[in-house]
């Protein structure tokens, strides 16, 4: 749903009618994953998607029943050898969409306009959804926040809200979406039941170290790929809005020092460009032992000799230094700025999904996969 939060606040602020239709479970190799979201209003007009177009159209007429009787369902889309090319899913997956209705009366409507209100500015927020369990609790909604507050509720007890919430917290502080199963005891629920939690963080930051032009690609593939990036350099007739128009900020400072006093999380990402001694050792002795998403440094391999050099001298452990990845990006036979940045962004994205980098013609593992590598304990996440 979130992914569609634009339309969906326009919508809402214009009075419209609508059912939403939201992927709630994937299996196989299915290509969206949970939280992905289609909606229909009265007059017919469609935004967003849950499969890439294998089952649009069947789901559109679901989103039509909804409005037409007011029933939350729960459809499942799967590929069989009898029908391949029918309703289904031909790459070989299999999709659980819920559609519910969200008239002027439904009860999840004011739950949903200030979770999209709250991902629209930017403020973090999570949405838990039971899409399986009793009928009279499927569709109902949670907003929960960081501190805790929360806006309407699952129509169970006390208790269920309260677990809910906390599960909810939980996915948000990492920015996951995914499933949740309670248990019957846990939320006293006679069955249990099954939560969709979506959550909206900021975007994630991308920091590249080093004003080269080298930079200025990545800048464009990191907001390609949809994070925040900043440009930080020591050197201020090299770090100039002017030369990255496309970044959040340019900032001149001494990266190390930076580094410190920036915010960064566990999905953060800092490049290092900068390939020169006085700059980089610093700034990976900083970088390597922050609880970030990946850290790479650019440099040759005799380069990355010297700079592990330095770095074990300068007290890292082999562990920290094991989480550099240096020579930074896949290898494309790279040359230009731009390929570069494609080596680079493509490396990013196999850290972040777990790729091995192969051609998929060689490679034999699921094409679609998880996000980030979950925590111990984290949920189901997408």
């Amino acid at each position: 749903m979130l992914d569609i939060a634009a339309d969906l606040r326009r919508w809402l602020a214009e009075g419209r009618t609508f059912a939403l239709a939201t992927v709630v479970a994937v299996g196989g190799s299915a290509p969206r994953g949970p939280g992905a979201a289609l909606a229909v209003d009265t007059d017919g007009t469609v935004v967003g998607s849950v499969s890439g177009g294998c089952v649009e159209g069947a789901v559109y007429e679901l989103c039509r029943a909804a409005l037409d009787d007011g029933r939350t369902v729960v459809e499942r889309f799967g590929y069989s050898d009898e029908d391949a090319f029918a309703v289904g899913l031909t790459c070989g997956g299999v999709l659980d969409v819920m559609v519910m209705p969200v008239g002027a009366d439904s009860p999840a409507r004011a739950v949903l306009r200030a979770a999209l209100a709250d991902a629209g500015a930017g403020v973090p927020v999570a949405v838990a959804r039971v899409v399986r369990g009793p009928a009279a609790l499927l569709g109902t909604a949670l907003l929960v926040r960081p501190d805790g507050s929360r806006e309407g509720g699952l129509g169970g007890a006390a208790v269920l809200d309260r677990t809910a919430a906390a599960e909810a917290r939980a996915l948000l502080e990492t920015g996951r979406t995914g499933t949740v199963e309670l248990s019957e005891d846990g939320a006293r629920c006679p069955g249990g039941l099954t939560l969709l939690v979506e959550s909206s963080q900021p975007p994630p930051r991308m920091i590249v170290f080093g004003a080269i032009d080298f930079a200025a690609a990545l800048v464009r593939a990191g907001k390609f790929l949809g994070h925040h990036v900043t440009v930080c350099d020591a050197r201020p007739v090299f770090a100039t809005a002017a030369r990255f128009p496309e970044a959040d900020e340019v900032v001149v400072d001494w990266p190390h020092r930076y580094l410190r006093r920036t915010a960064t999380d566990a999905r953060s990402v800092l490049c290092v460009l900068t390939h020169d001694a006085k700059f980089d050792v610093p700034l990976l002795a900083v970088a390597l032992r922050l609880p970030v998403a990946f850290v790479g440094a650019m440099g040759s391999r005799r380069t990355h000799a010297d700079r592990e050099r330095r770095l074990r001298g300068a007290g890292l452990t082999e562990g920290e230094l094991a989480r550099l990845r240096s020579p930074i990006g896949l290898d494309l036979g790279a040359l230009t700025p731009e390929e570069t940045a494609v080596s680079i962004a493509a490396e990013i994205v196999a850290v972040r999904r777990g790729g091995t980098g192969v051609p998929l013609t060689r490679s034999g593992t699921p094409i679609h996969r998880d996000g980030w590598p979950p925590r111990p304990g984290d949920a189901t996440a997408a």
